[in-house]
């Protein structure tokens, strides 16, 4: 029938905007994709996938109920592969721009098993960075579905 690929884009339901937009641009370097401020979205560029920011004050994010926040969330947490992945450069980046990192762990992902570590976004949303797989030849090779 069909074959999932990857994940295309995550919708975040934000309080502030230029928060969240300020934390995916200049710290994690994602570009702005696409506007549609009538509607409420904004897309931004993580690679091959988007992250969109919906504000709950805009039309979109009005969908989704309450705002997200300490009692609720949207998700639990989303990956992004990164590479290069150098753990020392990149906890330094972050805690030089004020941002708690986890300490590097492996753990399992789409590639197989590999380094990663934890950040939360301004509104609380925790961001896994994950590296490239540590046994590349244990990587799960997709299948195709039969019907």
């Amino acid at each position: 029938m069909f074959n999932i690929q990857y994940i295309d884009h995550v919708v975040l339901r934000v309080q502030s905007l230029s928060a969240m937009r300020n934390f995916y641009e200049d710290i994690l370097g994602c570009t702005m994709e696409r506007e549609n401020p009538e509607f409420g979205l904004y897309q931004l560029r993580a690679g091959q996938c988007l992250i969109d920011l919906v504000p709950v004050d805009q039309a979109a994010g009005r969908e989704g109920g309450a705002a997200p926040g300490r009692e609720g969330r949207n998700l639990h947490h989303f990956c992004l592969r990164i590479d290069p992945f150098e753990p020392e450069k990149i906890t330094a980046f972050l805690r030089g721009k004020n941002i708690q990192v986890s300490a590097l762990q492996q753990r399992y992902g789409a590639e197989g098993m590999g380094p990663s570590i934890y950040i939360s976004d301004p509104e609380q949303n925790l961001v896994e960075l994950k590296g490239p797989p540590s046994n590349p030849a244990s990587v799960h090779q997709s299948f195709a579905r039969e019907t």
